[in-house]
């Protein structure tokens, strides 16, 4: 444990030399001070996801993975692991973009998943630290949709190690404060501007479910483009009060289905589609 938390520390130092900077020099909303509302409540959730929720989705897609050898046959991954390990990389990550898509989506209109997943959306002020707001659940049923494609084909995820690692922080990238033009690379990685649209407090979400790989919702036909400037519209779930950290682990097993699903939450803020 305490390799953990020495790892969690010089982790979260890292990441805010990294990121302080670029917020302040390209932020998103100028107005928005590093230590914002809630600071305290995204930290607990960056060191449970560090200290303990990750080492528990490892765990569980192991069991999923062992549980896939039983089924999957030995040939058919054999048969893949022939193939130029460009062709498996594009492949792995191309099938992964489609499945945590569609899973995304789920979240918002399947009422039980979005009651976990409504975690991540209660978050008011987005930069590299709320991109750690995340109930352990909606984790672990995440990073299997990532995995899935990958277990079934019988890749060896080790072999990708460095496109894990540059994609989770990217997934940081995404929602932090800042609005960096990308140009035509946006379709391919996802922008701040964006991921945080999806973030809108609205009554629906209906766009940009991709997060890191646009050209699924560009597929789909749920890309949507904000309009250039400063990010004005209001963050968050509608009439949601504010939890502590314990309060959100705890929440989702005690909401009804009226208060878990996406479809009712409502809002008085109406954004203007542009762009």
């Amino acid at each position: 444990m305490r390799e953990r938390v020495e790892a969690l520390a010089i982790g979260a130092v890292l990441l805010a030399a990294v990121f302080w900077p670029l917020e302040r020099l390209f932020s998103a909303r100028a107005g928005q001070k590093w230590l914002r509302p809630r600071f305290v409540t995204d930290l607990a959730f960056m060191a449970g996801q560090y200290l303990v929720w990750s080492a528990v989705a490892l765990f569980l897609l192991l069991q999923v993975n062992h549980a896939l050898d039983a089924v999957i046959p030995a040939g058919f991954r054999v048969s893949v692991s022939e193939w130029p390990y460009v062709l498996q990389a594009i492949l792995v990550v191309a099938l992964g973009d489609v499945s945590v898509y569609w899973f995304h989506y789920a979240c918002h209109r399947v009422p039980w998943l979005w009651r976990f997943h409504s975690i991540h959306h209660s978050a008011r002020h987005l930069d590299w630290l709320a991109a750690h707001r995340e109930h352990p659940v909606d984790g672990v049923l995440t990073q299997l949709a990532i995995n899935l494609p990958a277990m079934i084909l019988g890749v060896d995820l080790a072999l990708l190690a460095w496109l894990v690692a540059f994609r989770g922080l990217w997934a940081i990238f995404i929602h932090s404060n800042v609005r960096i033009p990308l140009g035509p690379l946006r379709p391919l990685f996802g922008a701040p501007e964006l991921h945080h649209w999806h973030h809108l407090e609205t009554k629906e979400t209906k766009h940009n479910f991709a997060n890191l790989a646009p050209w699924t919702d560009l597929l789909f036909g749920t890309y949507h483009r904000p309009p250039d400037g400063e990010e004005s519209w209001p963050l968050g779930n509608p009439g949601e009060e504010d939890r502590t950290y314990w309060q959100h682990l705890v929440s989702p097993f005690k909401r009804t289905k009226a208060e878990g699903s996406g479809d009712a939450v409502t809002s008085n803020v109406t954004p203007t589609a542009r762009g």
